[in-house]
């Protein structure tokens, strides 16, 4: 019986204002539902993001990761994103590279310096 049905990494913002624009108005994410609670400067939120069946969840609550993490993507074509990503005009960190390992594989940064890899693993 498999119990282990999916991964949802969450990634620290310290603004979620920022970090939607970037997911979701740059990426494709689609915000799929928001918890906040408190006021004004002390307002925390969490959001469920989601693309193409798969999920991120972005927090600002305190003790929700650290913002620097890293995010790995399994792609199937890391170039088509490369082109979409570019079209977007989001700064890409390393292109698509073949790496020694045998993977090719693209790295981009959010607002708070989380890095996404994707990865295409090549056959």
């Amino acid at each position: 019986m498999k119990n282990l049905k999916a991964v949802i990494p969450v990634i620290r913002s310290t603004n979620i204002e920022v970090s939607l624009q970037y997911y979701c108005g740059s990426l494709g994410f689609t915000k799929e539902w928001v918890y906040s609670q408190g006021e004004g400067t002390e307002r925390v939120t969490f959001v469920g993001l989601q693309q193409e069946g798969i999920w991120i969840h972005v927090s600002s609550f305190p003790g929700d990761g650290v913002t620097g993490s890293v995010i790995a993507f399994s792609v199937s074509d890391v170039d088509a994103l490369f082109r979409k990503f570019q079209n977007n005009q989001i700064e890409i960190e390393l292109e698509p590279y073949d790496q020694s390992w045998g993977n090719r594989e693209m790295y981009l940064s959010d607002p708070d310096g989380n890095n996404l890899r994707f990865i295409q693993e090549n056959d």
